[in-house]
C-alpha cells in the first residue's frame, strides 16, 4: 500500500492524503478471500471491503471436487478435512418415486478428484476470510462500497462504514460483492435470465434421517412436475433442507416461505418419510429471481468474480464452485496486470472469456434440468458410450475435460431433444404420490451458533 498526496497537497497534510492498494476487491464471499489470499501471498497490496459482519448465514452449502486444487494451492485442504463433512457423490430422484440414480465421484469419466466438501457456509466462509487476512491482505468488515469512480488513472472506491465515509484508491477493482453484482448494477450490465425466474425456500434441520456410509454425504435432488428439492447433509446431525419452484407459480399459491416449505416437505414422501424426528433449527429462509449474468466480466480497471460476475441456478452446486476458480484467475489476471500493464487488454479478455465458456457451460445443463424429458433420461442410465461418466464429470466440476467429455454431453443432449417427440426412455410422470399419513409438525428450536477459530 502506497500513501498519495493529493494534487496541489503536501506531503504532511495526513488528513487529506487517500491510501492507493494495488487492489480492492469487494466481498468477503468465497471468489473475494480466495483472490485476496492469492494476491497478498504474491506480495501485492489488497484491501477487502465487506459489508456484513461474519459469520453470517448462506446458501450454497455443497461443494464440487475440482474445487479440490483452489484449496490446495491456498494451503486449506487439511484445515477443511478436520472441519467438514466429505461428500462422495449425488443422487437425483422422481418426484414420484419411481427413478433414482447415484452418481459416486469415483465413477466420473477420467476424474482427477473424487471428494468433495458438503459445508455450512457461515463457518467456511468465516475460515476464508480469515485466511485471506492472515496472509497478508486487509479485511475491513461492515464496511459497504457505495460507489466506484473508473475514470482516470486508478479507481476511487467511496466507502462508508461506522467511522464515516472515505475514498480509497486502487489500481485495480475486484467486484466480488455477489448477487450485489455492485459494478453490474452501477455500469447497466446486469441481465436475467427470462426461463430462470424461480423462487428458493430453504432452512436447517436437525435429525433428518439418512443413509449410513458415503452415500449419507450424497446431495440429493428431487425432481417434481413443477419444483424440485434438495438435500444437503452438513454434518453428523443437520441438513439443509430446500425447494425451488417458478416465481410467479409460488406467489400464485398466496403463502409465506414458512407454509409453503412444510406444505411442500409434507406432500413429497421421499422428503417426509425422512422427517419423522426432524426439528427446524434456523428461520426459514428465502429468496427469488436470482439468475442473471453480466454482459462482460472485464473493464479497463476491473473484473468480476463469482457470482457478482453472474449466477445461474442452485441445482448442480455451481455457484460456490465458480467463485473459488474465477477467484484464483481473477488473482492470477491481476497479478499478471500489474507486472506488465501492456498485457492488461489481452489478460482481461482471456479471463472473461473463460469464465464465460464455463458458464455457458452449465446454463445449458441447468437450462435441461427444467424440462421433463430430462428426469426421464438422467434415471434412465446406460453403460453405451459412457455417458453417465460425462454426466458425472461435470457435475463434478471437470470443465476442461476435452473433446472426450464434449462429444459424450452433445450426444446426451441430442437424446434429450429426442425424448421430447419419442420415448427413447420410458416415460415417467414426476408428480408424488403421498403417503397416507402427510402431516407434518416439525418443531422449531432456537438457531444455534457457529463459532471459529
Amino acid at each position: 500500500m502506497r500513501i498519495v498526496p493529493p494534487i496541489g497537497g503536501c506531503v504532511g497534510c495526513a488528513a487529506r492524503m487517500e491510501k492507493l492498494y494495488d487492489v480492492a476487491i469487494i466481498g468477503g464471499g468465497p471468489a473475494g478471500s480466495t483472490a485476496a489470499t492469492l494476491l497478498a501471498r504474491a506480495g501485492r497490496s489488497v484491501v477487502v471491503f465487506e459489508r456484513e459482519k461474519f459469520p453470517r448465514f448462506h446458501i450454497g452449502e455443497s461443494l464440487l471436487p475440482y474445487s479440490m486444487p483452489v484449496f490446495e494451492r491456498l494451503g486449506i485442504r487439511s484445515l477443511l478435512d478436520r472441519c467438514f463433512l466429505e461428500k462422495h457423490g449425488a443422487e437425483m430422484t422422481t418426484g414420484c418415486g419411481e427413478r433414482s440414480v447415484k452418481f459416486f465421484f469415483k465413477n466420473g469419466f477420467r476424474l482427477r478428484h473424487t471428494q468433495a466438501y458438503q459445508v455450512e457456509r457461515a463457518v467456511f466462509d468465516q475460515l476464508l476470510l480469515n485466511h485471506a487476512q492472515s496472509a497478508g491482505a486487509h479485511v475491513r468488515e461492515q464496511t459497504s462500497v457505495r460507489s466506484v469512480d473508473l475514470e482516470g488513472e486508478t479507481a476511487r472506491l467511496h466507502v462508508e462504514s461506522g467511522e464515516g465515509n472515505e475514498t480509497i484508491r486502487a489500481q485495480y477493482v475486484l467486484d466480488a460483492s455477489g448477487r450485489n453484482t455492485l459494478l453490474g448494477q452501477q455500469l447497466q450490465l446486469k441481465t436475467a435470465y427470462p426461463h430462470l425466474r424461480k423462487f428458493s425456500v430453504f432452512a436447517h434441520f436437525e435429525d433428518v434421517t439418512r443413509e449410513p456410509g458415503p452415500e449419507g454425504t450424497f446431495t440429493r435432488m428431487i425432481r417434481e412436475e413443477d419444483r424440485w428439492f434438495w438435500m444437503i447433509p452438513l454434518g453428523k446431525t443437520r441438513m439443509s433442507i430446500g425447494a425451488v419452484m417458478d416465481l410467479a407459480e409460488f406467489k400464485a399459491l398466496g403463502m409465506s416461505p414458512e407454509e409453503f416449505l412444510e406444505t411442500a416437505i409434507a406432500r413429497q414422501p421421499a422428503v417426509h418419510s425422512r422427517m419423522k424426528d426432524a426439528r427446524r433449527v434456523t428461520q426459514v429462509f428465502s429468496t427469488g429471481d436470482y439468475s442473471y449474468r453480466n454482459r462482460t466480466f472485464a473493464g479497463e480497471r476491473w473484473l468480476m468474480a463469482g457470482d457478482a460476475a453472474g449466477f445461474i441456478d442452485p441445482v448442480f452446486s455451481t455457484g460456490v464452485f465458480l467463485a473459488l476458480v474465477s477467484g484464483e484467475q481473477a488473482a492470477d489476471a491481476l497479478h499478471a496486470a500489474l507486472d506488465q500493464p501492456k498485457r492488461r487488454a489481452k489478460l482481461f479478455a482471456r479471463y472473461d472469456k473463460k469464465l464465460r465458456r464455463v458458464m455457458d457451460l452449465y446454463l445449458k445443463f441447468v437450462s435441461g434440468w427444467y424440462r421433463h424429458e430430462f428426469a426421464e433420461v438422467i434415471a434412465t442410465p446406460t453403460r453405451r458410450f459412457d455417458l453417465p461418466g460425462a454426466i458425472n464429470a461435470v457435475l463434478a466440476g471437470n470443465v476442461e475435460g476435452g473433446f472426450s467429455i464434449w462429444w459424450r454431453m452433445q450426444l446426451f443432449y441430442l437424446v434429450l431433444f429426442f425424448q421430447r417427440f419419442y420415448p427413447l426412455c420410458p416415460r415417467l410422470g414426476l408428480k408424488p404420490q403421498p403417503a397416507a399419513d402427510t402431516s407434518l409438525n416439525i418443531p422449531q428450536s432456537t438457531p444455534s451458533s457457529a463459532c471459529v477459530s
